[in-house]
């Protein structure tokens, strides 16, 4: 009997570890070669119901079908800008914790205001220019690229490009083996700065004297498809659009070739879809050149096409223009795809999709609708703000700086006329609700002691970061912006802003589609439970089960 019984719990132990060894190796054979993580940056998530009869089923539709493709998925923070969107992509948390606040943001500390990636202490490599005095200095947290080589004993590799430094140098993280950038102007080159490297590597060197930038800007920007079939956007000849410098009307054909000259030469691919080509044929460059994707490690390519957000800013998300740049970008998104499966392998790379953020609609176009919106005037508003502390404090020097719906007080103008900074706070954020334009006001001393757990007040908290904000936030009321009343911007916590595609697709990731709600800063913490690896240090997203397999 006891013989049988040990027999028979042996084999029990036995049957569990062959599950075990089972369950290893089904992880090891769910884990990417290559992750690709791809931000486009501006697009709203109706950009993929709104164009999708305009869609090949190579691009855009091969990931939504054959992916996880999450429709409700959400910026959780404001405000909504280049800089912190790629950061919170990467970092999965928010600006609470990983400290870029904004694309461009008053140091209060310095009493100036600064860039996000500018560092004095780099140069330039690969041009002349000061485009490559970056680094990822202000990011005080680590990213999902971070921890791929944090995780893997500093091997495997991360290669981070994008046309705009911010969108290249924050996903990278502060170890990325390369970071990569367009330097437009008279170089038309891609650099990178001497924080990463003090040469560029052969494959950059070579995609710089290729001819492609030239070759890409060769012919006039026509629409590709027939501009009649292009009903999901408004009339072409609007008012509601900015032109290219030299242009009479901001209307198809736009002749690329004659608006180079007065449109900065080599920085006007960034406002056309070839800039969106560009990325990925340098995207697919570094690839090749790097060997991505064929070591026994993870590697990791961080991927931004930023001309989606110039063509956005300038022509409008109702645009003929946005149309024809979204259905071009599908094309090229389908070339990256069916790169990939031949140089990495279909089994062999996990993607993500997503956005920095989305785009409000002009608002004179929703008022021509009869929609509320508006625009909010920043000079009128400073008055504002100094007659309040005249009036209660007898002092126009109160307030130091306002940007970014942010006021800072000069907290040595506080001092000196002996007075309490919470009051002073409080005043001006009772006062300031009654200013047109203004929807909610809250006071640091309130973020700081209270806890707000939904509705815009919860998304300006998390937005909110102790060390550098400001003393005072406030939010404009729907569909107003501070911005030109031509062209499209982005910003604010609401909806329009918010909502973006968050969509997965290859090894490691399950088939379907969910309506729950999802932070965008889940994003890191589910590639890295699928790559095994730590959460980033300042991580509170969630890893999604229902993407993994």
């Amino acid at each position: 009997m006891r013989k049988f019984l040990f027999l028979f719990f042996a084999g029990l132990f036995l049957t569990q570890a062959q599950v075990n060894e089972q369950t290893t190796a089904k992880n090891h054979e769910n884990k990417p070669k290559l992750v690709v993580g791809i931000v486009v940056d501006q697009m709203r998530y109706d950009y993929l119901t709104r164009f999708y009869s305009k869609y090949g089923e190579g691009g855009f539709k091969r990931i939504m079908n054959d992916g996880f493709n999450m429709k409700n998925a959400h910026y959780n923070y404001i405000p909504t800008y280049t800089a912190v969107g790629h950061t919170s992509i990467y970092a999965g948390t928010t600006p609470t914790n990983h400290g870029i606040i904004s694309n461009s943001w008053y140091d209060k500390y310095a009493k100036e205001g600064i860039y996000c990636v500018d560092d004095s202490n780099y140069n330039t490599v690969g041009t002349n220019s000061d485009e490559g005095k970056k680094s990822p200095h202000r990011l005080q947290t680590t990213t999902v690229t971070d921890q791929v080589h944090l995780g893997q004993n500093n091997n495997g590799k991360v290669i981070s490009v994008a046309i705009k430094d911010r969108s290249a140098i924050l996903p990278g993280g502060h170890t990325a083996n390369g970071a990569f950038w367009f330097d437009g102007g008279d170089q038309g080159k891609w650099v990178t700065s001497t924080f990463y490297m003090d040469k560029l590597p052969s494959w950059v060197a070579k995609y710089n004297t290729s001819g492609d930038v030239d070759k890409l800007m060769s012919k006039p920007w026509e629409t590709y498809y027939p501009i009649e079939t292009y009903t999901e956007s408004i009339a072409d000849d609007n008012p509601y659009e900015r032109k290219f410098k030299g242009e009479e009307k901001p209307t198809f054909p736009h002749d690329v070739p004659n608006l180079r000259k007065t449109n900065k030469n080599y920085s006007l691919i960034k406002a056309i879809p070839a800039g969106n080509t560009m990325t990925k044929n340098f995207a697919e460059a570094a690839i090749l050149g790097e060997n991505l994707g064929k070591s026994e490690f993870v590697d990791f390519l961080a991927v931004s096409f930023s001309s989606t957000d110039y063509v956005g800013h300038q022509f409008g998300v109702d645009s003929k223009e946005i149309e024809d740049t979204y259905i071009r970008l599908d094309k090229d998104l389908e070339e990256f795809f069916n790169f990939l499966d031949k140089e990495v392998g279909k089994g062999n790379y996990t993607l993500f999709l997503t956005a920095d953020h989305a785009a409000v609609q002009v608002p004179s176009y929703l008022n021509s609708l009869k929609i509320p919106g508006g625009y909010f005037d920043d000079e009128v508003f400073a008055n504002y703000v100094n007659d309040i502390t005249e009036n209660y404090f007898g002092s126009r020097e109160i307030v130091e700086n306002i940007s970014n719906f942010q006021i800072f007080l000069n907290a040595e103008e506080v001092r000196e006329l002996k007075l309490n900074k919470a009051y002073v706070q409080q005043v001006i954020a009772d006062e300031i609700i009654n200013f047109k334009g203004v929807y909610k006001s809250v006071t640091a001393q309130a973020l700081q002691s209270s806890s707000f757990d939904y509705g815009i007040l919860d998304l300006l908290q998390k937005g909110y970061n102790q060390k550098f904000s400001g003393d005072i936030l406030f939010v404009p009321t729907p569909a107003t912006i501070s911005y030109p009343k031509h062209g499209s911007t982005h910003g604010s916590g609401y909806s329009y802003d918010t909502h973006v595609p968050m969509i997965f697709y290859g090894v490691g990731i399950n088939q379907g589609t969910s309506m729950n709600y999802y932070p965008i800063i889940d994003i890191a913490p589910t590639i890295s439970t699928l790559i095994g690896v730590e959460y980033p240090n300042g991580n509170t997203g969630q890893p999604i089960s229902e993407v993994l397999e």
